[in-house]
């Protein structure tokens, strides 16, 4: 078994919170607190929050989190 984990990040829209509601109903778990910073190239808020899902196997550099 091992922990893996995912830093998701977008615009602060509702886009941020559909990813992050996805993330909960393919069974990630928030880890941590959210993360606002403001990207002065862009003049837009962004947004970040840890995930945290328990999944089988081990770890390798090619797996797509995203699949998890």
């Amino acid at each position: 078994m091992m922990k893996a984990y995912r830093l998701l990040t977008e615009d602060d829209t509702s886009a941020f919170c559909r990813k992050v509601s996805a993330a909960l109903a393919q069974g990630w778990v928030l880890h941590g607190d959210p993360a606002y910073a403001y990207d002065s190239a862009r003049g837009v808020m962004r947004c970040a929050q840890a995930v945290v899902k328990d999944v089988e196997g081990a770890y390798s550099p090619d797996l797509k989190l995203g699949d998890l």
